[in-house]
């Protein structure tokens, strides 16, 4: 009896799948990268309008719901503008891209000093002087590398087997 052809293509199809999942980490650096930026944007809008009052709230996980909500508003109508896709793809991405970029941020604000020192003296300029330490931290959380310009070149890329092709091998 003759096994049928589907399962070697299955398994072809499984090997590309998982030599492909190394893709996902640029991506997914890309995005935290724009997501992180539209953050620093909104809250260095609010610090410009004269809201640094309210940033540090935010930033120390002290702000009132009805705040937050506004400002996590804010970021992802700035984050879905930013990635340019469309459609549910783009709320999808927003939804688990935006809480984690949040999270991170407070999370560093809570470990370091500038918590501290956001409460004592939220002035604009020590605002945006954290605002400015949090882009650099959150950069090295994500690229460790960065500033050393290593990149990954199309030809150091690993090959991808070839498509199954229909038939009997």
């Amino acid at each position: 009896m003759k096994a049928p052809s589907i399962f070697p293509t299955l398994l072809d199809s499984a090997r590309a799948l998982g030599l492909r999942a190394w893709q996902t980490g640029p991506l997914f650096r890309k995005a935290f990268r724009t997501a992180a930026e539209s953050v620093q944007e909104v809250l260095r809008a609010e610090v410009q309008k004269g809201n640094a009052k309210l940033v540090a709230d935010f930033l120390t996980d002290k702000a009132a719901p009805a705040v937050k909500a506004l400002l996590l508003e804010r970021m992802s109508v700035r984050l879905l503008a930013r990635l340019g896709l469309r459609g549910v793809l783009a709320s999808n991405v927003v939804g688990w891209i935006l809480p984690f970029v949040v999270e991170k941020i407070v999370r560093a604000v809570l470990q370091t000093e500038a918590a501290a020192r956001l409460q004592q003296h939220p002035t604009v300029t020590n605002v945006r002087h954290t605002l400015d330490e949090l882009k650099n931290r959150l950069r090295r959380a994500v690229m460790p590398d960065f500033g050393s310009r290593a990149e990954v070149l199309e030809h150091d890329l690993p090959e991808l087997p070839a498509a199954a092709t229909s038939g009997t091998p």
